[in-house]
């Protein structure tokens, strides 16, 4: 048993769990804890992928409006893709790093999301950004 059979093993706070985990946390309130990060995180690897593929097809000589959404688009990826691997980390993050961390993201996401929004044919991205800032957001109360 990992608590050394002690019964303890929520005693002492594990970095990257919220502050509320104790020993007295209740098993809905870890599982709606342990759903809501993974959930987050294949929203971020989802959000990555689509705008990785709409990246793809903006023309890096287009004009301004045009090298505008694929910069978006390459930050959202990348800042998505980060924190998707931060989420599959087991306690490899303190509490508040990762609460600024998935807080960045989703503000990333709404701001491509907006980008994409005006640029035609690039809906089912802003649909994927905007799913991902609402999974971040979720999780953030979650860690509240």
């Amino acid at each position: 048993m990992p608590d050394g059979g002690n019964g303890r093993w929520f005693a002492v706070r594990h970095r990257g769990y919220p502050h509320g985990v104790t020993p007295q946390t209740s098993q809905q309130q870890l599982y709606r804890f342990l759903e809501d990060r993974f959930t987050c995180a294949q929203a971020c690897t989802e959000c990555a992928r689509a705008c990785s593929v709409r990246v793809s097809l903006v023309d890096p000589g287009g004009p301004q409006s045009h090298e505008r959404v694929r910069r978006l688009g390459i930050m959202c990826a990348e800042v998505c893709d980060t924190t998707c691997r931060l989420l599959c980390e087991e306690n490899h993050q303190d509490e508040e790093g990762l609460r600024g961390r998935v807080d960045w993201c989703r503000r990333i996401c709404l701001e491509c999301a907006d980008a994409f929004e005006d640029h035609p044919g690039a809906e089912s991205a802003a649909a994927a950004c905007r799913a991902c800032a609402a999974a971040c957001s979720d999780f953030l109360e979650t860690l509240a």
